[in-house]
């Protein structure tokens, strides 16, 4: 299955400023994004906006030898449809910069779904959590319906919230791949995120399996506290977004 991976990215964070060029071992965050989709066999597009600001995307992606598309700042959901019609693209997986050890596996069983005729299927219950081990995968036709229900200028940061509008709207929660869920925050926010990933790099590369990821955090059970206080604060600005 060939599987265009949306690589969604601005470098206008607020949080941790331009938290996608932190230098992560040999590449930058971004870099290594690009790199670890590769490592999957996925076919990285760099979705980013037209704002000056992200021009480095850009020039970053060619380099990596890449595709590349520029779109709306605010309309998350525009920037997809309009890169769907850029590469011929009918079905998706969105993949998060901010998420560094994402789980390329877990993520061709999410487009699976697509096949069996839903429109949309969610990140595991875990990895909306904050373990951030895979994407959304959606259809371009959901997409547009979803558009439809808004303006060109709407900022659809938390698409979930459009989505979820369609009527008739097909869709599933990703299972999770095992009953014992680990407690672990693995997405980039905050300063003590990136110390946390750092360190699991530094120990098992930028391309580890996300099952030696796991293993690490199960093997070294304080480890995941380095950040997780952060998680309930990171849980109430999606929230606030979504309102």
């Amino acid at each position: 299955m060939n599987i265009s991976a949306f690589i969604t990215v601005r470098t206008t964070s607020s949080r941790l400023p331009q938290k996608c060029l932190l230098p992560f071992g040999k590449w930058n965050m971004i870099e290594h994004i690009i790199h670890r989709t590769k490592h999957f066999k996925l076919d990285p597009i760099v979705c980013t906006s037209t704002d000056p600001s992200d021009d480095i995307l850009e020039e970053i992606a060619k380099k990596e030898g890449v595709k590349v598309f520029r779109g709306s700042m605010i309309n998350k959901l525009k920037r997809w449809y309009d890169c769907c019609n850029q590469f011929n693209v009918d079905n998706f997986h969105t993949v998060d910069a901010d998420d560094p050890f994402f789980d390329g596996n877990l993520m061709r069983q999410s487009m699976m779904f697509l096949e069996k005729g839903y429109d949309a299927v969610c990140p595991t219950e875990a990895s909306s959590a904050g373990n951030a081990s895979v994407g959304y995968s959606l259809n371009k036709g959901i997409v547009c319906q979803a558009l439809e229900l808004v303006g060109d200028d709407t900022d659809t940061e938390m698409m979930w919230h459009y989505l979820d509008k369609v009527e008739d709207l097909k869709k599933i929660i990703l299972p999770n791949p095992n009953e014992n869920q680990i407690k672990v925050r693995l997405t980039l926010d905050y300063e003590e995120d990136y110390w946390l990933l750092l360190t699991v790099r530094r120990i098992l590369g930028n391309l580890a399996e996300r099952e030696d990821v796991e293993q690490l955090f199960r093997n070294n059970p304080d480890l995941y506290k380095v950040n997780w206080f952060r998680n309930s604060e990171w849980k109430s600005g999606q929230l606030e977004k979504k309102i």
